[in-house]
């Protein structure tokens, strides 16, 4: 840590050892990396529930033991099944979240700039996003059929309303003084736009991409968990009817590690693109 000295009021010390060291305090607090105390919180809160569950302390057909959860989810890689599940959930996701997010950055982008199309879309995005998209599932069903489409186009429409929110409320909580500031200097719209407005505004859109990537898993599930015959949530639901709670917990595992490398990938875009910050 970086130090400076004070010297105190009074004449200066003639010993540097009666110099008293002040420590840094103009961090702004910023937060410290701490790598692995996340780490040490999990393994601790598994091996309380390995213990308890050989303690019989948690009923095994309540909770199963991290070890069941394992054995279960290598039977799955063993079997072949894991790479299909995953890799149906995964294509998913990816052109869902995709498309949403691109879509709703470009809308939002549109209505932080555009009067015209503030008022025309705003109304309408306050009264479809509250609506939640699960029930609308049957609807993308009807139009889309049984298949990827509804799938897929839930997930996007979950993700674009979320988007659409934080593009056009970053652009509003942009400091006008920049805005007038570039303007005073002939920068024209569009370079106002890329330098100034978007940059100022990209903190406020990349936690709303965090946000609608959680939800965009969520949806994921409750797609599949209707008429798919590969995917994370078909197996829950199958592990479920069949009371497979082993199973059950190993499904379960693998969505919060899809959902921790979507904030990792996330964290490391902001690191990327918000270093300024610092």
């Amino acid at each position: 840590m970086a130090e400076i000295t004070a010297a105190g009021t009074g004449p200066t010390p003639q010993n540097p050892d009666d110099v008293r060291p002040v420590r840094f305090r103009g961090g702004g607090f910023l937060p410290q990396p701490r790598r692995f105390v996340g780490l040490a919180v999990f393994a601790v809160l598994l091996v309380l529930w390995e213990l308890g569950s050989r303690a019989g302390v948690i009923p095994a057909l309540v909770l199963p033991a991290p070890s069941e959860a394992w054995e279960a989810f290598m039977d799955l890689a063993q079997s072949g099944n894991l790479q299909k599940h995953l890799a149906a959930s995964l294509q998913r996701l990816i052109i869902g979240f995709t498309c949403g997010a691109l879509l709703g950055l470009a809308v939002g982008t549109l209505v932080g700039l555009n009067s015209y199309a503030r008022a025309g879309i705003t109304p309408l995005v306050a009264a479809i996003f509250p609506i939640p998209k699960i029930a609308l599932l049957p609807l993308f069903i009807i139009w889309f059929g049984i298949g990827e489409g509804s799938k897929v186009a839930t997930i996007l429409f979950g993700c674009f309303f979320p988007t659409v929110i934080a593009t056009y409320g970053g652009i509003d909580s942009v400091d006008r003084s920049l805005i007038r500031m570039g303007q005073s200097f002939g920068l024209s719209r569009w370079h106002i736009i890329r330098k100034i407005v978007l940059p100022a505004a990209l903190p406020a859109i990349l936690s709303g991409m965090r946000i609608s990537a959680s939800i965009s898993i969520i949806l994921l599930v409750a797609a599949e968990m209707i008429g798919a015959e590969y995917g994370i949530g078909a197996y829950v639901l199958l592990a479920g009817n069949l009371m497979s709670t082993d199973q059950l917990i190993a499904g379960v595992a693998m969505l919060s590690l899809l959902g921790l490398t979507v904030n990792f990938l996330i964290t490391r875009a902001e690191k990327h693109f918000l270093s300024w910050r610092n």
